[in-house]
């Protein structure tokens, strides 16, 4: 019975040397999942961070803007890091810089059709 099992551990350690794959063919598909992650994820939203934020440092006193939670108003004070907008009817409110969506010409631009 002895003999059987002697068998299978030469083979299997035969197989085993002879069959290990090469270090660069199994990181491979790793690293093509990272590249294809990269262009379709980290870099468009590195983009659009970076477009935002030079959307908040170009914001000025009597800029229209539109926040993020729907609100349209005028700026009337500005701070590094808040913001006071005007609304209707001479409403102030004090909200975080960080919190303005855009300025409000870009809702009411017009497509134009080509």
């Amino acid at each position: 019975m002895n003999f059987l099992f002697a068998n299978a551990y030469a083979q299997e350690a035969a197989g085993a040397a002879a069959g290990q794959p090469n270090a660069m063919a199994q990181f491979a598909p790793f690293v093509i999942i990272f590249i294809i992650f990269y262009f379709l994820m980290i870099r468009p939203q590195k983009k659009k961070l970076q477009e935002e934020q030079t959307m908040l440092n170009s914001l000025a006193k009597g800029d229209e803007i539109f926040t993020k939670s729907g609100i349209i108003g005028t700026i009337h004070g500005l701070t590094e890091k808040v913001m006071t907008l005007e609304i209707e009817g001479g409403v102030k409110l004090k909200m975080l810089r960080s919190q303005a969506g855009g300025k409000a010409n870009v809702i009411f631009e017009e497509k134009k059709e080509k």
